[in-house]
């Protein structure tokens, strides 16, 4: 059997290479998923469900071949499995047919061996549930996981899986990566079809990708879930060759607007910008040119703009409930969910017209004021990954507006490129004298994830990561 270490030490592209040469059988992948899962799960509660029939399921022979896979709790559909969101009001949910993006996994060998745990309904970047419990971060369980794809993080940072599912509203990707110490894109707008559900989620705020560790299996991802699909909304540039040979091509000179001010309420941790300066100079040492920049945008508009639609996605709840029989009370809703749901319910016309209007001049405000620039650099957080429940909505004592501060102060780098609908990534650039991973994002432009993964190729060879891993990933 595959020895512990020598699955922990591969990533998802080197893992598939292993069993193409036949140096390791499919079901060892399998099994050494579930050695690792009984391993730690129990303290990080990161999968809320292993199939027991994993190791009968058929192995995949694509470029991801026999590669253990998490799916996340919300999104994309696996038919038969359970699909709970993270919900009591969902619990016991079975989905009846594939998504697009299982029908792309399974193309590509990658075997969805369970489901990742993701806070009620996506909602929170912090991913704790009535439900399921809290999901604590490998790095120290004394701090979030991040969310929305809390889960997916944790399972990738503590070994169970090398890659999994993932989905980002307003920066459900780069939260846990940051927190979790990954690489973690998320794509641009049209980049990866919703389909056949979801090809407009969040009225297009929403995209699905993956966590991983390596910018290799980053790419990889991309070749294997890119592309339109029937009903899809949006019309997005095809890549002029595979992702994965972006990285054999050289990085452009760039003009880079780096972000070394808080765009919200909290002020920049000085490890994170002393991780932000080191990237810049990093970046400038390969020929690029550094300008600061200022917010290009006002958090509150972020807060009126995403939270806003985030509210408006509860406005189907009240017509699930009558199809399920059941209650919309605290028996089946969080505190602060059910908060947001009399929101909602009380939102007027001209409410929900404000919501679009904001989105759409935050689309114009960014894009006249970052014009000047090909790429933009940011912290990811302004922090660390900060102590459970800070903004959870399992909270009893959190009121919607004290829930919606988290717009306007913790993730106010990343819901603008929601809105713009550009890709964004994470990357694990630097580690706090705590040991806490320290995110920083770079963002590119409409259809630039070529750019950005040239850039992520750069910055892994001159500030590598790979070493760096938590504790419980090296037990």
């Amino acid at each position: 059997m595959m020895d512990q270490s020598d699955y922990l030490s591969h990533d998802a592209t080197g893992l598939a290479a292993l069993v193409r040469k036949g140096e390791i059988a499919p079901h060892e992948l399998t099994a050494a998923a579930r050695a690792r899962h009984d391993a730690v799960n129990p303290a990080l509660n990161a999968v809320i469900e292993f199939y027991d029939d994993a190791e009968t399921l058929p192995d995949g022979t694509g470029p991801f071949g026999a590669v253990p896979f998490l799916r996340k709790d919300i999104g994309a559909t696996e038919a038969g499995r359970l699909q709970e969101c993270g919900s009591r009001l969902l619990r016991g949910n079975r989905s009846d047919h594939d998504g697009h993006f299982i029908t792309r996994a399974r193309s590509a060998g990658l075997k969805i061996v369970g489901r990742s745990a993701v806070p009620e309904f996506a909602f929170s970047g912090f991913t704790e549930t009535l439900l399921h419990g809290i999901t604590r971060n490998p790095w120290a369980p004394d701090r979030t996981a991040g969310g929305s794809s809390g889960g997916a993080a944790s399972a990738v940072a503590a070994g169970i899986v090398p890659i999994a599912h993932a989905s980002d509203g307003g920066g459900s990707i780069r939260i846990p990566a940051a927190c979790c110490g990954l690489v973690g894109l998320n794509p641009s707008r049209g980049r990866v079809s919703g389909g056949p559900d979801g090809q407009d989620a969040l009225f297009g705020l929403a995209r699905a990708f993956v966590l991983c560790r390596t910018v290799r299996d980053m790419a990889l991802a991309l070749d294997v879930f890119s592309g339109p699909e029937a009903g899809d909304p949006f019309l997005i540039p095809p890549p002029a060759r595979p992702f994965l040979a972006e990285l054999a091509q050289p990085a452009p000179r760039l003009r880079i607007g780096i972000a070394r001010s808080a765009w919200g309420a909290i002020a920049l941790d000085p490890e994170v910008l002393a991780t932000l300066d080191a990237t810049a100079a990093t970046l400038s040492a390969l020929g690029h040119g550094i300008e600061e920049i200022a917010s290009p945008v006002d958090p509150e508009d972020i807060a009126t703009g995403v939270m806003g639609a985030f509210n408006l996605g509860l406005a189907t709840l009240p017509a699930l409930a009558r199809k399920l029989g059941r209650p919309l009370d605290d028996s089946t809703l969080e505190p602060v969910t059910l908060r947001l749901l009399e929101q909602t319910l009380a939102m007027t016309p001209a409410d929900i017209m404000q919501v679009f209007e904001t989105l759409r001049r935050v689309r114009l405000e960014i894009a006249t004021r970052t014009a000047g620039y090909d790429v933009l650099l940011t912290p990811t957080l302004p922090v660390t990954a900060p102590e459970h429940g800070l903004f959870a909505t399992t909270r009893p004592d959190l009121t919607a507006a004290g829930y919606g501060q988290g717009d306007t102060s913790l993730f106010t780098y990343l819901g603008p490129f929601n809105v713009t609908g550009q890709p964004s990534v994470s990357l694990p650039l630097g580690q706090s004298a705590a040991g806490m991973p320290i995110g920083i994002q770079i963002v590119g432009p409409f259809a630039g994830e070529a750019l950005l993964l040239r850039l992520a190729r750069d910055l892994e060879q001159a500030m590598p990561w790979a070493a760096r891993r938590p504790p419980l990933a090296t037990a």
